[in-house]
This record gives C-alpha cells, sequence and structure tokens, in this order.
C-alpha cells in the first residue's frame, strides 16, 4: 500500500504544478481534477474513505462545474468557436489521460489485488468529520482552500477587461486621468 501512496502523491504533486504552470484555463482545470482525484486516493489509503468521498463529490463535482460555467462566461465572441475547438486536438488530453490511467490502475489494484478486509461500519457524524478537518487534517484543507483562493483570482485577472466608457462625458475624463 506504501508504493500506491507515493504514486497517488506524486501524481498529485505534478498534476498540482501541471494546474499553476498552465496558461489555458481548459488545460489547467484538467490537470486540477486530476489533482483532486489523486488527493483523494491519498485519504482513502490513509484510511479516511469519508474524506476521499467528500473530495470526490464537492471538488470534482460541484467545484468544477462552478469553473467550467466560469470558463464558458469567459468563452466570448467570435473567436470563442475556434478556442473552443483547439480542445478537441489529441495532444490535450494526453497528460491529464496518462495521470487519470495511473491512478485507474492503482484503484484496481486495490479493489482486485488486494485481499478483502471489512471496514468497520461506523456512525459518522458532523462533530467528527469536523473535528477531523480542523485537527488532523488542517494542512490539506488549508491547501484546497490555496488553491481554490488562487483559481479565483486566475479566473478574475482573465476575465477583466478594460472598462469601456459609453458617455462621452466619462470618456474625455478618463482621458485625462
Amino acid at each position: 500500500m506504501n508504493i500506491l501512496f507515493y504514486i497517488a502523491g506524486i501524481l498529485a504533486i505534478i498534476s498540482t504544478l501541471m494546474v499553476i504552470t498552465r496558461k489555458n484555463a481548459v488545460h489547467a482545470l484538467l490537470y486540477f481534477i486530476v489533482s483532486v482525484l489523486s488527493v483523494s486516493v491519498v485519504f482513502f489509503i490513509l484510511g479516511a474513505p469519508f474524506i476521499a468521498a467528500l473530495e470526490v463529490i464537492i471538488y470534482a463535482g460541484a467545484i468544477m462545474v462552478l469553473f467550467v460555467f466560469v470558463i464558458m462566461m469567459l468563452n466570448v465572441g467570435h473567436s470563442g468557436t475556434k478556442w473552443k475547438n483547439s480542445f478537441l486536438k489529441p495532444k490535450i488530453w494526453v497528460g491529464p489521460s496518462i495521470i487519470a490511467l495511473i491512478l485507474l490502475g492503482e484503484m484496481l489494484y486495490m479493489l482486485i489485488g488486494q485481499e478483502g478486509r471489512p471496514m468497520a461500519q461506523q456512525e459518522v457524524s458532523p462533530k467528527a468529520v469536523g473535528e477531523l478537518v480542523f485537527t488532523k487534517y488542517t494542512l490539506v484543507v488549508d491547501l484546497a482552500g490555496f488553491l481554490l483562493t488562487a483559481g479565483i483570482v486566475g479566473a478574475y485577472h482573465l476575465g477583466e477587461k478594460e472598462k469601456k466608457s459609453h458617455h462621452r462625458y466619462l470618456k474625455n475624463e478618463n482621458q485625462k486621468a
């Protein structure tokens, strides 16, 4: 199990670095999804399946949908059609696909290759989740928050356009300043 932990951890680091270094928002989004899935695998291996499921449901599900809508809002105008068609090129999908296949292989190995041990069924209360999030897993939660904040700031800067003044009086005031 240790090797799976290290593989998932390395994939999380690589895909997170790819999120930071990509200029194209869609490429960064694809790598971010892979990063979230890698972190979810790390949580699962550490024995926190509930937090791993929350990671997938909340981050990979809801927040990715939000980012897709932001990207769609940034895609305005006639040049947007050409921009959308560029995402259909296979070379764009190679990196995220390779990382996702490695994660799929890990998951299949864990499901098939390991002897099945029944997990202890216990009720997980919101208090217990809160205690774990703010004690044992506080660093991971903070890092996820920083990554989301960076994504919001990046989306703001990508969407920021020069403000146009439609009134002739305001146009002259802007030119004087």
